[in-house]
């Protein structure tokens, strides 16, 4: 018997060596999964500020990254460590991450000086010894967190937060996803320097508890200056926190592709600034003429003030077929004809979808008319982007290019 059950034994891992390459698959196969983690919450409010809170601006732009990422990456998971305003222990948020398997943890948060200082700027950092005494502070006021904890001593092994000693123990650690969680926050930066044109505070390393406890590539982002009145304001507007998220969304879709072309050598993650070339009508020019065409007609219709660009792209009412748009900003309400985010466009159009609404421009049958116009318009609203919609439902806008170029060569 015990001969029959070493056999059985000696069978299942013979069979479980074969079929484990399999079960292992690359993160396209298995879905991506990112955990967005709002920082405090409950009764830790975080930083506090004249008008706000920390916790809530933590909040509201991690749900609009997540919505970000549903609405634009249906082979995404999007897990939260909290959608409401509850408090979650620093361990329970990195517990959700790893059990979840998830393939990125983005914490977000948002940074404040004392004693009435001030200053600009985002920053995102990663795990590591902190190297100047700047960035401790920043490490132990995140940190503190654990002292709402009734039996912190306990949980994180006598950790003490505002204790420098307590950080010599980063100064050791190996962390194996250092050199992803360090490009990812790099690209961060970018987004935050070019497409929310933020100032740009740099990629540092300190020792966040919620960092160390995450086996995947992480970060915490810092969004701004709670304690900066100016940076307050932007940190509670709606145009702030949807550029943030914004900046970061787009910087999550860069890491995503370039992790999925190092994986299977492709990615159909498409980039915002990827935008397709025109489609060429089938004729005898040659490619330079076809080049020359287009250049001067982009030349002819580039308008000299944004009430020029109505007359030459008038949205149209047409709900059979395909019908091509430019996506020039969302608010979470109506906008008036005269609000100045339209600066000064008429002739806008608006969708709602997901609890918001979506103002359009410059509506076409015409793949190549709405993208000259966007174009035109890109020093006015430079995150604008194609949409497009075929019998008033939206679509694909890939799919929408492909059956355009079919119909044209038609």
């Amino acid at each position: 018997m015990k001969l029959y059950r070493r056999y059985i034994l000696y069978i299942g891992i013979c069979l479980g060596l074969l079929i484990s390459p399999f079960c292992t698959g690359s993160a396209e196969a298995k879905g991506f999964v990112v955990v967005i983690d709002a920082g405090h919450g409950g009764h830790d409010p975080g930083a506090i500020g004249k008008i706000s809170k920390e916790k809530n601006i933590n909040l509201n732009v991690a749900l609009k990254l997540g919505k970000q990422i549903q609405k634009n990456c249906p082979d995404v998971k999007v897990i939260y460590t909290r959608e409401r305003d509850v408090f979650i222990p620093l361990d329970r948020r990195a517990e959700i991450a790893n059990n979840a398997k998830a393939d990125l943890f983005i914490s977000i948060h948002t940074n404040a000086l004392a004693n009435n200082r001030t200053a600009k700027g985002a920053s995102t950092w990663t795990l590591g010894l902190a190297k100047s005494d700047a960035n401790l502070e920043v490490a132990k006021r995140e940190n503190s967190v654990i002292l709402y904890e009734n039996d912190y001593k306990t949980r994180y092994a006598g950790f003490n937060p505002n204790s420098a000693e307590s950080y010599i123990i980063f100064e050791f650690m190996q962390d194996k996803y250092m050199s992803q969680s360090v490009h990812l926050a790099s690209l961060v930066q970018k987004h935050f320097r070019h497409t929310c044109n933020r100032s740009d505070r740099g990629v540092h390393q300190a020792g966040f508890l919620v960092l160390k406890a995450s086996a995947m590539p992480s970060i915490l982002v810092e969004l701004g200056f709670i304690s900066t009145p100016e940076e307050e304001r932007f940190l509670n507007s709606e145009t702030g926190t949807t550029s943030l998220a914004n900046g970061i969304f787009r910087a999550f879709l860069t890491y995503k592709r370039e992790q999925e072309i190092r994986l299977n050598g492709s990615s159909n993650t498409i980039l915002p600034e990827d935008v397709p070339e025109p489609v060429q009508e089938e004729n005898n020019k040659t490619t330079t003429e076809k080049k020359e065409t287009t250049r001067a007609a982009e030349t002819k219709q580039a308008p000299q003030h944004p009430q020029q660009v109505e007359k030459a792209a008038t949205p149209q009412t047409e709900h059979n077929g395909i019908v091509f748009k430019i996506q020039i900003l969302t608010s979470s309400r109506p906008l008036a004809k005269n609000d100045k985010r339209l600066k000064g466009l008429t002739g806008v159009d608006s969708y709602k979808e997901g609890g918001l609404y979506k103002y359009t421009y410059g509506a076409s049958p015409d793949y190549n008319k709405v993208l000259r116009t966007k174009r035109s318009i890109t020093a006015q609203f430079k995150d604008a982007f194609i949409i497009a919609f075929k019998n008033g439902e939206k679509m694909n806008i890939n799919a929408a290019i492909d059956e355009f170029k079919k119909n044209r060569n038609k």
